[in-house]
């Protein structure tokens, strides 16, 4: 996986479930999204945007998750960002 552009970010993780997460990833050698990086250098700051992320994606709607899945990978492939 290339690097991020925020070096101090992505070398810096702290405790938590995404640096857990992260090292498991690394360890394994699977790709995994880069956003991980930020949740782990500030868990305090992006907690509130992991649960928005998850009610948006999983919580009650007028469509299925998968659905919403499907859209946001078409959003990314749109913007030429790795989903």
């Amino acid at each position: 996986m290339e690097p991020m552009f925020l070096p101090e970010v992505e070398s810096n993780p702290q405790p938590g479930p995404y640096h857990d997460n992260l090292r498991m990833m690394q360890e394994t050698g699977l790709e995994y999204p880069q956003i991980w990086h930020l949740f782990a250098y500030r868990p305090q700051a992006t907690e509130h945007l992991a649960r928005f992320t998850q009610e948006i994606m999983r919580g009650p709607a007028p469509i299925s998750p998968g659905l919403r899945e499907l859209i946001a990978a078409y959003t990314s492939s749109r913007n030429q960002c790795p989903f």
